[in-house]
Formats: C-alpha cells, sequence, structure tokens
C-alpha cells in the first residue's frame, strides 16, 4: 500500500491520480494508522513553508511520516514536502522542518527572472547517489520536468542531490539518502518524464 499524506495543504487528488496509474492501492489518507502499515508514503506539500508545517503538525500525521522514515519506508517528498525534511527555511524564520535533512531552504537568486520560477525547466541528474530507489532510472539525459517555487533547499551534504536546474543560479531540484527522497518539481505535472519518475518509485 502506498500512503499519500492529506495533511490538508493543496489539491492532492493529481498526485493520488497519477500514482495510481502504477498501483492499485494508493491511499490518500488523514489517518496515522494508514501510514504506519503503508509499504511506502508520500509527502506532498504546496504553499509556504511555515503553513505546511503548521498545518502537518496539527494534523497529527508528523510522528507515523517519521515513524516510517525511521523504519526504513521508501518516503517520498514532493514540492514543499521536500522542503519541510530540511531544519528551516528564510520563509518562516520561527518556524523549524524536520530535519531528516541537514540544512536551510533559502530564496531562489534569480536577478532579473520572474520569481517563483514557474514552468518547465531540464535537470542535471546526479548518478552517484546512495539511495534504496532510483528515481531517475531509464530516464533521458537533461529532461524537462515542471517547477512552481520561490525557495529551495540548500543541503549541508552536497552527496544527497540527485538532481539540480539552473534558475538564475543551480537550484536543488531533488535530494535523497537511503530510504528518503524528495523532488522540488511536480512529477504528477511533468507529462511522462514525471510518470516515470513515479512508476520508478512505485515500483523501485
Amino acid at each position: 500500500m502506498i500512503a499519500i499524506v492529506d495533511y490538508g495543504v493543496g489539491n492532492l487528488y493529481s498526485v493520488e491520480k497519477a500514482f495510481a496509474k502504477f498501483s492499485d492501492d494508493v491511499i490518500l489518507t488523514q489517518s496515522a494508522d494508514v501510514i504506519d502499515k503503508a509499504d511506502k508514503v508520500v509527502l506532498p506539500g504546496v504553499g509556504a513553508f511555515g503553513d505546511c508545517m503548521k498545518n502537518f503538525k496539527a494534523s497529527g500525521l508528523m510522528d507515523a511520516v517519521m515513524r516510517a522514515v525511521e523504519n526504513n519506508k521508501p518516503v517520498m517528498g514532493i514540492c514543499v514536502g521536500l522542503q519541510i525534511m530540511f531544519e528551516g527555511s528564510e520563509e518562516s524564520p520561527d518556524i523549524k522542518g524536520l530535519g531528516i535533512f541537514k540544512g536551510m531552504v533559502r530564496k531562489i537568486n534569480a536577478p532579473g527572472l520572474k520569481i517563483p520560477h514557474m514552468g518547465w525547466n531540464s535537470l542535471t541528474i546526479n548518478e552517484n547517489t546512495h539511495v534504496d530507489i532510483n528515481l531517475f532510472k531509464n530516464i533521458r539525459k537533461s529532461p524537462y520536468v515542471y517547477f512552481v517555487h520561490s525557495y529551495h533547499a540548500m543541503p549541508e551534504d552536497k552527496s544527497i542531490i540527485l538532481a539540480t536546474s539552473v534558475y538564475g543560479e543551480e537550484i536543488t531540484a531533488a535530494v535523497g539518502k537511503n530510504n528518503v527522497i524528495a523532488t522540488q518539481f511536480h512529477p504528477e505535472k511533468s507529462g511522462d518524464i514525471g510518470l516515470s519518475i513515479i512508476k520508478n518509485f512505485v515500483e523501485g
């Protein structure tokens, strides 16, 4: 079973629909018990870092997701779901993140370009990774994916960066270590490439 965590942030049905293409056991859930029973967990997120963290804490689901991380279940974050895996963000300085990864989330430095970074952009994939599931297996070189964000993660440990993109500066597009992986871009909105990435997570 794949549990998509619903903590009241954003429209999650497009995420559910995309994952359901590759598994007949996908549940959009607000239940900690379901997350505990799941084989894999998906943590989406949209909007502001602070709002996501406040909603996540209030939902009562945070401990269940952290148990999944600690029990070595595959966990995948999407968009702000990636950002809250870090220690904190410039966007909400008083709000702590989950601290799964060390490092902070910083505003994109892109003079002369519109913020948020919104639309299609290409990825540079890091082949030297230490993750249990390779999200980019059989993905062509420099694939295009869909972004909507104003902030990006800056990990202390650069070896966890799975992919980067360029928008004014090099931005972190995906991170991962062991059983936890996350994308800043939206795979569910990234056409065939995004579906291949989701397929790799589901079947990996």
